[in-house]
């Protein structure tokens, strides 16, 4: 009766810690949000962020982003950015990761190895340095050259991710390809390819996703407001301690969700997909 008693007692407490686990972990994520979204709908001139509902809701904040201010202009930008990093990240690290994953060439372990080292270099040690290859190429201030720096950035460590999803592929398939006269094109395009989508929507998000995260780096290369991202040009508004436009700040930050969201909902079956292929896969 007591050893029953004392696994009933076990297993409750487990139950409160875990509950109580998720539940700090929901207000940790939950209480910026809806402290962010309330702001972005109040009416005025807030000065600080706060979680009063009594407050007037309005869009007007909304219409002020885009009529007041150059909030268009760095929306449209960042979109660009992230949609061309994203395409031209996705292609270079899936053919360098079944490059690393089926073949065997001088310098292959070596390279990966540099590939390894170079990523715990963190981006604000080679500030400096982007900065002097803006001057010597004449991009200082431009989007193209930000692009530039987010798709090298990138490579290192997502070449690792890729490689160690196509070594799941079996090289079985491969080979049977082979035998039924297929080349390497059409056995990269056909065959390894679609089992390598899962992997291929979580790079493509995590690519879609930095620049709109990204501050320092743009903030050191972009000087003219019209080149600016939205995390650049959301923190002029509250840049100034005299002057602070909260509520626009907030609006803003919430619809930079949106993209986001709608990318990640398209790419979703995949992610669902993944976790299946990956439990039968080999």
């Amino acid at each position: 009766m007591n050893l029953f008693k004392s696994q009933k007692f076990s297993l409750s407490l487990s139950k409160f810690f875990t509950y109580f686990y998720l539940i700090l972990l929901a207000i940790i994520i939950i209480y910026p949000l809806l402290i962010t979204a309330s702001s972005a709908f109040k009416a005025g001139n807030i000065t600080a962020f706060d979680l009063n509902f009594n407050a007037n809701w309005t869009l007007d904040n909304f219409r002020r982003l885009f009529t007041e201010t150059l909030y268009g202009d760095w929306y449209l930008n960042t979109l660009i950015i992230a949609v061309i990093t994203m395409v031209v990240q996705v292609a270079i690290i899936t053919l360098a990761g079944y490059t690393y994953s089926r073949y065997r060439f001088i310098g292959r372990k070596r390279s990966l190895m540099f590939f390894l080292i170079i990523q715990m270099v963190p981006t604000t040690a080679a500030l400096t340095a982007f900065y002097v290859m803006a001057l010597l190429f004449g991009a200082l201030d431009q989007n193209w050259f930000l692009i530039f720096i987010y798709i090298g950035g990138g490579i290192p460590m997502n070449t690792w991710l890729m490689k160690g999803y196509f070594d799941t592929v079996p090289i079985d398939l491969d080979e049977s390809a082979k035998l039924d006269g297929a080349g390497h094109f059409r056995i990269f395009i056909q065959i390894v390819l679609p089992l390598v989508k899962p992997m291929l929507a979580v790079q493509a998000l995590w690519a879609f996703m930095a620049p709109f995260g990204e501050y320092m780096l743009a903030r050191f290369l972009l000087r003219t407001p019209d080149n600016f991202t939205v995390a650049i040009g959301l923190q002029t508004f509250i840049n100034n301690p005299m002057n602070q436009k909260v509520a626009l700040f907030a609006a803003g930050a919430i619809l930079i969700a949106v993209p986001i969201s709608i990318l990640f909902f398209m790419l979703q079956k995949n992610f669902v997909s993944g976790l299946t292929a990956g439990g039968t896969k080999g």
